[in-house]
């Protein structure tokens, strides 16, 4: 029988194995599919103009932008182009918002480049390519297997994979809508020092995400002395980029990903580090802007009802997917919301 090392050593292949797998049966599936062109949005005539960034000739680096970042893959196509559409609908400055698209970069980036220019003609995008190898050693296991992919991880690279040009980003998940405008979410105050902003939960059971043996170790606990750390999402923040390379905050995760190698400190994939370095230091987010869970707990799936108070944004996180849902003709009523942003080109749909 191997050694336990022995596993370990072969684990990230395993872990890039399943993710080619899992990413290759939905691309087959998902090459079957074609999506519907959006309208061409445009700008209020109160939008200031776009101009190049005068430190780059890049074209994608803009003064007065909103940039836009998500990830970019098979299985979770249909779900980032309804929240394309949905950004571009309730933005009062749509042709000022830049997407940057992280895809891995094993991805047929000719394909996912096609299917966005499809639908989208008029969209400024950039997709830049991940390296699984980054991040695969670094990955524990999770409670669900498609939370172990590197490309959840992409979030923790940002500041090295967009161009330097490039300030302050919103980062999404692929599995939500906006029914607000986004410009309001990126004028998030960060204050003179905060990196990144995000809707606090300070009722969750913050201590549940990590193990005992990280609360039992002095040294590791200490962690959030003078910190008063309270669950964040991330499937939805607000970044200053530049203060995120100068402090190096990539590395500090990183770091926080190897100690989970030596000594298992937390259980849920690619959030604990997050919480580590930034939570009890982050910017404040109403609530609005991530009603989340709308896709269940992460082994069933359940139908969950919207938290009270209003709504900008809806995020089916949890196992739950709203288009698979549908598909199956079992939705939750929460899913007729995500409906109408969904381009899908079904065969039952007659062209004029």
């Amino acid at each position: 029988m191997p050694k336990l090392g022995s596993f370990e050593l072969i684990r990230p292949l395993l872990i890039s194995l399943f993710c080619t797998i899992f990413f290759a049966a939905h691309n087959g599936a998902i090459k079957n599919f074609h999506f519907k062109e959006a309208p061409k949005f445009y700008n209020s005539p109160t939008c200031p103009s776009l101009h190049y960034h005068s430190s780059t000739d890049t074209n994608i680096c803009f003064e007065n932008a909103v940039n836009v970042a998500m990830t970019l893959d098979a299985a979770y196509l249909r779900g980032s182009m309804a929240a394309i559409l949905s950004v571009l609908q309730h933005s009062s400055c749509p042709e000022n918002v830049i997407f940057h698209f992280v895809a891995s970069s094993t991805a047929d980036t000719n394909y996912l480049n096609l299917t966005l220019a499809s639908s989208f003609p008029y969209l400024h995008f950039i997709i830049y390519p991940f390296q699984d190898s980054a991040v695969a050693g670094l990955i524990s296991t999770s409670i669900r297997a498609a939370l172990d992919c590197p490309l959840n991880y992409a979030r923790n690279y940002l500041a090295d994979l967009l161009p330097g040009c490039i300030q302050k980003v919103v980062y999404l998940d692929s599995d939500l809508v906006l029914v607000d405008d986004i410009a309001k979410l990126a004028a998030t105050p960060l204050g003179e020092q905060t990196v990144l902003a995000a809707p606090e939960y300070c009722n969750a059971n913050f201590t549940a995400y990590f193990t005992p043996t990280f609360w039992s170790n002095p040294s590791l606990s200490l962690t959030f002395a003078n910190r008063k750390p309270c669950y964040f999402n991330t499937g939805v923040m607000v970044i200053d980029l530049e203060r995120w390379r100068t402090g190096n905050y990539t590395t500090k995760i990183v770091e926080w990903m190897e100690l989970q190698k030596r000594m298992r400190i937390y259980e849920l994939g690619s959030l604990p580090p997050f919480l580590l370095v930034f939570a009890g230091n982050i910017a404040p987010v109403d609530h609005k802007w991530n009603q989340h869970g709308l896709g269940g707990d992460n082994f069933r799936g359940l139908c969950r009802d919207l938290h009270p108070g209003p709504v900008s944004l809806l995020h089916w996180s949890g196992k739950g997917k709203p288009w698979v849902r549908l598909d199956a003709s079992r939705p939750c009523p929460l899913d007729a919301l995500w409906a109408p942003y969904d381009l899908l080109q079904t065969p039952y749909v007659l062209e004029s």
